[in-house]
């Protein structure tokens, strides 16, 4: 497998799509997030595993997004997300909320093939009043309990930013185990990483047990520092001025838009040069 162009990439994704984005702290691709600003994408669907930060923060701002299903939204030690919270003010967004566990649950059901799966702890919560598609079912190894069930979660696309592909188009991501369970739930993962490097990771006994197999991954494109402002394992810290600039800019629309302008579409003119 080889890399394709980012911007190909970006292209690729269809208006309307349902996304899986993990969070800021499990290798998110803010590169590909900016990429689909710059291409106009609209009417995304986004699915924050099991939380949303930055990527889903600037998508909304460009008006990319008209749904999101999470358990949160926010920019962590900056605070909240401010293009989120003007949007969801503004009624331009829908919500759907969830949990994290039921995040993660309806992802493993669709990971393995089944059409949903149980979880404890719901019950009794108002969440569940504003879930019609999650169901009380009395359990039916204990005729005295019940318990929720979740329907399986697949989304379109899964989009993450791994360390570093190698020729066989395996994914190293390392001890962050959300980006497999996307990858796998998924019908596409589309995925950008800092390097490519020759060799078969899946050979490796080092590398083998943080790599997903090739087979689970539609494409990768390389963009460096592409998770940047989020940190990536041993290769590079989080960016809490680039993240606190971001909140303050964020606060208007027409700050956002200046933001805009700089980060997303006059940085890549200069990259491209």
């Amino acid at each position: 497998m080889t890399p394709i162009d980012l911007e190909a990439m970006a292209a690729s994704v269809p208006d309307g799509a349902l996304i899986a984005l993990p969070p800021d702290n499990s290798l998110p691709s803010v590169a590909l997030a900016k990429a689909l600003i710059r291409r106009g994408a609209r009417d995304l669907r986004l699915v924050g595993v099991p939380v949303s930060g930055f990527a889903t923060d600037i998508l909304i701002g460009a008006g990319c997004v008209a749904a999101v299903q999470t358990s949160a939204v926010s920019l962590g030690e900056a605070g909240f997300a401010p293009r989120f919270t003007a949007a969801l003010k503004a009624g331009k967004l829908s919500i759907t909320d969830a949990t994290c566990p039921a995040i993660h649950t309806m992802l493993q059901a669709a990971e393995k093939g089944v059409p949903f799966m149980p979880l404890r702890g719901i019950i009794g919560s108002d969440i569940l009043a504003n879930r019609p598609d999650w169901k009380v079912i009395q359990s039916p190894f204990d005729s005295g309990e019940k318990i929720v069930v979740l329907p399986a979660l697949h989304p379109d696309i899964a989009v993450f930013h791994g360390v570093m592909a190698d020729s066989h188009g395996n994914v190293y991501v390392g001890r962050r185990r959300e980006c497999g369970t996307i990858a796998h739930a998924s019908r596409r993962a589309l995925v950008t990483v800092e390097r490519v490097v020759e060799g078969n990771f899946l050979e490796d006994e080092r590398l083998a047990p943080g790599t997903i197999n090739a087979t689970y991954i539609s494409a990768f494109a390389v963009a460096e520092r592409g998770a940047r402002p989020a940190a990536l394992l041993d290769d590079y810290g989080f960016d809490a001025a680039y993240v606190a600039a971001y909140a303050r800019a964020g606060k208007t629309e027409a700050g956002f838009a200046e933001w805009c302008a700089e980060h997303v579409f006059e940085a890549r003119a200069v990259a491209a040069e």
